[in-house]
Order: structure tokens, then C-alpha cells, then sequence
């Protein structure tokens, strides 16, 4: 178990200047975080940094390693920058920017993946009378992949880059009302390009079988309206959406060895309009008790990756579908809130949804899968929290039961009555704490998932899985801390695959110790 080194720099009204922080853990990972942020007059900017870098864990069991078999090693960094300029006393200009680069090898050696992006927003609030918001960002992202055989353990897929960008707005007033009422009147755009460039080897000769590239565009314009009013303790609530969708520029072309063209799909451009509703209503039944109900439904695009982008998690390949049809949604759910006393509240939510044509990854043979639209997934259940403060004792809690099917008929007909991949039953959580001071603080939090299955057709089990973590942080000056974190502190077994048999393993239990330090006026 190594240590970890943090410096922080404040000022006097207790914004961070600076802040760095060096970890290491028990397996030989490093973590190297900073963080400054000056004060630009009123307004305020904060820059962030983190690089993370180790040999990583074993996800494979050890009765299934082999010779070409290693450890989950990454190496990756992010950056990133938020500003707040107050322009007038009710106009605020607001400023995001991301970048990122992560690499990763998992199971065998030289199956390495990378996932890259950069991001920036500038938002403008107003605050006045008429109220606004107003949006635009970009968004770039990169993906590669290679896959390993896992009886040669040779390359048989190098995806080189998927790269993808989205660009998005949105314009929001809300209307002066009188206090009964709340009115919000917006349009917001989102449009996603992507490509994908791929090379197929043979995987016992490593000689190149094919060259693929795909991609296409996906588009949403929207307009919407949503209005409260309140009724003494009824407050009603509904709101109405309108989306123009398009699917456009879609294709698949395939090439040899060689570099001529064997196939090339051209798929046709796709447009229509979609509404969606939701209405909702909350009573303040008794004192502490609010009891709330809603009704609505919505649509979901398929995603570039869902239409055009295939993967393979050896031996399985699950081909993309440039076919697909929008995703439906159409639910309710009622629960109620109760603060019985100051410092506990109480929440329980019970739901029915159904997902007309939901998108899954359909077996269709040996080792292949193909994204189709199902008939539907029908899911109900119950949700439920509770929280707790009591002096320096705080207590948080989380339940959830998932009643979840398929509906299914003709190419779907196998998975009716089925459970849909990686949807577990059940899932709960629960953390205690004690804080006895502004900075001393002790916690430790349990997890369960129950088991699921990793495939549509229900054959291979995740198992269910229980783990619990631990943290403390204990002052040791005025301006140091010491900071143990404990994860997975039972080693408990987490399989995050299973296909056929064939696993993968989550992070096993992770100690890590470390010293913080503030330095400021």
C-alpha cells in the first residue's frame, strides 16, 4: 500500500486556488489530480486536471489465463474548464470545456482500445423578469478497438477510429406569471455524425480479409411547452413535445485486400415527426406528506452505433441494423414523499413502462447477434429511499425491484417471456456515516446487485454480487488530513461478462492511503 500527496490553496472566502493530489494504491497504480481556480471579479473560473495511470487488475479468472493473457493496464488524463462571468445583474454568461484521452488493454495482450473527446458549451442565463436560457455546444469524439482471438490470440479486427461529433442548442423563456403558475416555452437541436474505418485479419495467418467503412447522421428538432399551476395543496403539472427526427446519409461499404470495393449499401434517408405528452400531479396531503402521480410518453432515435457500427466481444460479433425504428415509450408511476422529522425523509415510487420496438442484440446463429426491434419490453416495479441526519450519524439507504419482459413474436418469438440482458431484479444500497467535525468524517457503503443474465436468450448468468467500501478522512492539523479509501474490502467476485462460460472479472479489493494538505491565506 503506497500513499498519496495533496495540495490545495484557498482563498479567504474558501474558493480553491489550487489543488493537487499524487495517490497510489496497493496494486501499483498511480493517480495525479490538480485543480486551480482564480476569481475573475465577480464571476468565478475553475480548471481541473487528472491522470491516472497503473498495471491495472486481472479480469480474467485464473483457471481461464493463458500464456497471451494480462492485466487490465489503462493510462489516461482529462482537463477541463468552467467559468462563470455575470455580464448584467441578471445576465450571466456561462462557459464548459472538456478534453480527454484514455487507453486500455483488456484480457490479452495487444487487445487495446482508446477513447478521446473533447467537449465545449457557452450557456446564457438570465434571470430578470423574462426569464432565459440559452444553449450551444460541440462535442468530438474517437474510438478504437482491436480485437484478440481467443484461440490463436492473434488481431482479427483493428476498428482505427470512429469518429463522431455532435452539435446541439437550445433557446428557453419562461414568461412572467403570476405565482400560481409556471410557464416554459423552448426549441432545442441535436445533430450526431459519425464514422467508422475497420480492417478484418485472419485470425491464423494475420493476413488482412477486409476493409470496412460506415457511418451516417442522426438530427432532432424539437419544440415543447410545459406549465404548472397550483390549485392550493394540487399542483398540476403537463407539458407537450413536438420532434421532427431524421436518419440521413447512412452506408456500409466493404473492400478486399486489395482495396476494391466487394459491397456498398447506401441506405435511404429517413424523416417523420413524433409527439409526446406527460402530465402530473402533486398534493400536499398532510403535514410532511406529499403524495404525486404522472402519466407520459417519448421517443428515443436509434443511435450511430446501433445503426451502422458493429462490435465483437470475441467469439461473439453483433451486427449493427440500419433498419431500426425509433424507440417508443409509454408508462405512469405514483410514490409518495414523507418527512416525518427534521433531517429524515422517506420516498417511495412504484412505475409501469412499456418500450414499444426497444432495440436489442438478437441472436440469430452461432456466435452472431444482430440489433433488432422487438416487439416490446414491459417493466414494472418499485423504488424506494430513505435518509437520515442525526447530529454527526447520517444514513442513506436505496431499494429497487424491476419486474422487466419481452414481448416478442416472429424473428423475436425466441425471446418472448424472456428478461432482457443486464437488467437485474433487484439492487440496493446503503451508507452510514459519521462526521465528527467540519472535515472528519468516516463511512462505509454496501452494494448489492442480484444476478442477470449477459445474453437475450437468457442462457448465461451474471451472478449477483454484494460489495463493501469504506472511507475516511481524519484531520491531523488544521491544514493536513489523512485519507484512507477501502473498495471492494471483501474481494468479493464481480463477473462484468459471461459468454459461454468465458469471464470477465470487476476490480477486485483496492486499498488506497493518502495525506492532503491546504496551504492558503
Amino acid at each position: 500500500m503506497a500513499g498519496t500527496l495533496e495540495l490545495t490553496s484557498s482563498n479567504p472566502g474558501g474558493l480553491p486556488l489550487a489543488e493537487a493530489s499524487l495517490a497510489a494504491n496497493d496494486r501499483g497504480e498511480s493517480e495525479l489530480s490538480a485543480a486551480i481556480a482564480p476569481r475573475l471579479g465577480e464571476g468565478f473560473a475553475v480548471v481541473s486536471g487528472r491522470w491516472d495511470r497503473g498495471q491495472g487488475f486481472w479480469t480474467t479468472p485464473v483457471s481461464q489465463r493463458v500464456p497471451a493473457s494480462v492485466r487490465a493496464r489503462f493510462d489516461s488524463w482529462s482537463t477541463s474548464l468552467r467559468g462563470v462571468v455575470p455580464l448584467t445583474g441578471e445576465v450571466e454568461l456561462q462557459a464548459r470545456a472538456l478534453l480527454f484521452d484514455d487507453h486500455r488493454t483488456l484480457r490479452f495482450a495487444g487487445a487495446d482500445s482508446s477513447s478521446s473527446g473533447q467537449d465545449a458549451s457557452l450557456r446564457l442565463v438570465g434571470r430578470g423578469e423574462w426569464q432565459f436560457d440559452l444553449l450551444g455546444y460541440v462535442q468530438a469524439r474517437n474510438f478504437t478497438n482491436v480485437v484478440i482471438s481467443s484461440t490463436s490470440y492473434r488481431k482479427t479486427l483493428d476498428q482505427r477510429a470512429t469518429p463522431s461529433t455532435g452539435l446541439g442548442g437550445k433557446l428557453e423563456l419562461r414568461p412572467p406569471v403570476d405565482d400560481a403558475h409556471s410557464l416554459r416555452l423552448g426549441i432545442d437541436w441535436r445533430r450526431a455524425s459519425g464514422e467508422l474505418s475497420e480492417v478484418a485479419y485472419n485470425a491464423n495467418t494475420g493476413a488482412v480479409t477486409a476493409r470496412r467503412s460506415a457511418g451516417g447522421t442522426n438530427q432532432d428538432l424539437g419544440f415543447y411547452i410545459e406549465h404548472d399551476r397550483a390549485l392550493g395543496p394540487l399542483r398540476l403539472t403537463g407539458s407537450a413535445r413536438l420532434d421532427r427526427w431524421s436518419v440521413r446519409g447512412g452506408r456500409f461499404i466493404e473492400a478486399n485486400a486489395a482495396g476494391t470495393v466487394t459491397s456498398e449499401n447506401r441506405f435511404a434517408d429517413r424523416s417523420g415527426w413524433h409527439g409526446s405528452l406527460r402530465g402530473g400531479v402533486l398534493l400536499d396531503a398532510a403535514e410532511g406528506l406529499t403524495l404525486r402521480a404522472s402519466a407520459y410518453s417519448g421517443m428515443r432515435q436509434p443511435t450511430l452505433n446501433e445503426l451502422y457500427r458493429p462490435f465483437v466481444v470475441f467469439p461473439v460479433t453483433t451486427r449493427a441494423n440500419a433498419a431500426l425504428e425509433n424507440e417508443k415509450l409509454a408508462g405512469f408511476e405514483a410514490g409518495f414523499d414523507y418527512r416525518p422529522a427534521p433531517g429524515a425523509q422517506v420516498q417511495l415510487t412504484a412505475f409501469d413502462n412499456r418500450v414499444k420496438g426497444a432495440i436489442a442484440n438478437v441472436t440469430i446463429g452461432n456466435n452472431l447477434r444482430e440489433r433488432r426491434n422487438i416487439d416490446a419490453v414491459r417493466a414494472r416495479g418499485v423504488e424506494a429511499s430513505a435518509r437520515i441526519r442525526l447530529g454527526g450519524f447520517e444514513w442513506d439507504g436505496a431499494l429497487s425491484y424491476t419486474d422487466a419482459r419481452i414481448e416478442g413474436s416472429g424473428t423475436s418469438a425466441a425471446l418472448n417471456g424472456k428478461r432482457p440482458a443486464q437488467v437485474p431484479e433487484w439492487a440496493a444500497s446503503t451508507t452510514l456515516a459519521w462526521r465528527w467535525s467540519v472535515s472528519g468524517l468516516l463511512a462505509a457503503s454496501l452494494r448489492h446487485t442480484s444476478a442477470q443474465f449477459e445474453d437475450d436468450l437468457g442462457i448465461d448468468v451474471l451472478p449477483g454480487a454484494t460489495t463493501l467500501d469504506l472511507w475516511a478522512n481524519v484531520p491531523l492539523s488544521r491544514r493536513a488530513s489523512l485519507i484512507l479509501r477501502a473498495e471492494n474490502v471483501t474481494d468479493a467476485q464481480v463477473w462484468t461478462r459471461n459468454q459461454g462460460g468465458s469471464i470477465d472479472l470487476g476490480a477486485p479489493r483496492t486499498v488506497w492511503a493518502g495525506l492532503r494538505f491546504s496551504i492558503g491565506r
